[in-house]
């Protein structure tokens, strides 16, 4: 007989419990399942069936549970990680009859609701959370996509258990992200800014190569480096079924974001002409966690360019502070979000690759805000840590195929003004382009 309907016992159905089954059977596995407290009606179905909880329930397979998914406060815990051939848990678990040393599902709420980020910790010079506050990295697991991982071992578990229920493979995926941080580096900046730069050229260096490609550049003689949109399009022939995604910075000019000119026809023409080739997100300024009003303000602008809704967003600078900052997005329509990752190293923030909902610890509820997590950055490889463009390939390479082991996606960020020779990014567009070839789904 063929079985397609998982059936879980659970003591208690909780807010938190209910997200992480939904994360780990409905997103990542695809799998059908139904939830019940009712213990005569689980012993009496004869299909696939799993219990979780302190105590086993029936003959299926059993998974042991701590207390964290049937508690409402946020507290201090120690997740207590360890190795079991060669694969990273949370959570141990003790005592007989758990087909499992540890509790996946506590493992997985723990790192996907990012409880860690709403503890006491040390943010960095941007007021973001620290990567090395991070159990993942602080123990040498952050390049794994652990999540994905655990909800494997549960379909390994069930599909032995029961050799006639099926589960689709998870199917591997990609996500190109591009930031425009400035559109143009000499182009479209306005009068005074562009006297200004041509001094600034002048003054700060021995000879005026700089001052030289910037009248070049201004004289349309030669293109502007920055000005690397097409070549990003047309490098998706090396991914076909890839998504590619562009975050536009309309912030007001201000210390940390020097966005191109909102207003300006050569701006607004470049965002529709991306709008017809790719889908177009909002890159919320610096300032937009401090003053949530700069997101409205910011959609508008976009809105009105592309003469659509705006949907998909990324913080600029990947500033984050949980849950105040997913709840500016929500409020705003904002429906998926991009900023999940580091800045300064590679890796799963929230420990898995797959899009996921936001959950909002404080409120205690699953929202409709989709995380799409990054797990790698070029500025990442190449700014902070100071990479070889053949390091930084490597990096890729181990990223991607953690990634395709588990059926995952492989989401990125660069930036169009980082795919040009200069200032120190030259082999980096080469990177790129082999990079591409081996993530192409």
């Amino acid at each position: 007989m063929h079985f397609d309907m998982l059936l879980i016992h659970v003591p208690r159905l909780t807010n938190r419990l209910g997200y992480t089954l939904n994360v780990l059977f409905r997103d990542v596995l695809r799998a059908k399942f139904s939830i019940t407290t009712d213990e005569k009606h689980f012993l009496e179905h004869d299909g696939p069936k799993l219990s979780y909880g302190p105590h086993q329930v029936g003959d299926g397979v059993y998974l042991k549970s701590c207390n964290l998914l049937f508690n409402t406060s946020i507290e201090d815990l120690e997740p207590r990680p360890f190795q079991r051939d060669g694969q990273w848990m949370l959570f141990p678990v003790y005592g007989q009859g758990s087909d499992l040393p540890f509790d996946p599902l506590a493992a997985a709420f723990y790192m996907v609701s990012r409880y860690e980020e709403y503890l006491p910790h040390h943010k960095d010079l941007h007021g973001r959370f620290a990567s090395e506050e991070s159990l993942a990295v602080r123990t040498g697991f952050a390049n794994e996509p652990v999540v994905e991982q655990w909800a494997l071992m549960l379909k390994r578990l069930l599909t032995e258990r029961y050799p006639d229920y099926t589960l689709p493979t998870p199917r591997y995926r990609m996500e190109q992200t591009v930031d425009i941080d400035a559109a143009w580096c000499y182009l479209h900046k306005g009068i005074f800014r562009t006297i200004v730069g041509l001094t600034r050229d002048l003054a700060a260096r021995h000879d005026t190569a700089e001052a030289k490609r910037r009248i070049r550049v201004l004289l349309g003689r030669e293109t502007d480096p920055y000005d690397t949109f097409d070549y990003i399009i047309e490098q998706r022939r090396r991914a076909p079924g890839s998504q590619l995604v562009f975050f536009a910075l309309l912030a007001d000019y201000d210390k940390y974001d020097k966005p191109s000119n909102y207003l300006n026809p050569h701006t607004r023409e470049l965002l529709q002409h991306l709008d017809d080739h790719a889908n177009m997100g909002l890159h919320p300024g610096y300032n937009s966690i401090e003053q949530p009003h700069n997101v409205d303000t910011e959609m508008r602008r976009l809105e009105e360019i592309l003469h659509r809704n705006i949907i998909r967003a990324r913080y600029h600078f990947l500033r984050l502070n949980l849950p105040l900052s997913y709840r500016i997005l929500l409020r705003a329509g904002i429906k998926h979000d991009y900023t999940m990752g580091y800045a300064d190293t590679t890796g799963f923030r929230a420990g898995i690759s797959t899009p996921f909902p936001f959950y909002d610890l404080e409120r205690d509820h699953e929202t409709e805000l989709i995380l799409h997590p990054f797990c790698v950055m070029d500025t990442s490889l190449q700014r902070y840590l100071k990479l070889s463009p053949a390091e930084g390939l490597e990096r890729y390479k181990i990223l991607i195929d953690n990634i395709r082991k588990v059926g995952g996606t492989f989401c990125f960020i660069i930036h169009n003004q980082n795919l040009t020779d200069l200032y120190g990014w030259k082999g980096w567009r080469e990177v790129y382009e082999q990079m591409l070839d081996l993530a192409k789904p």
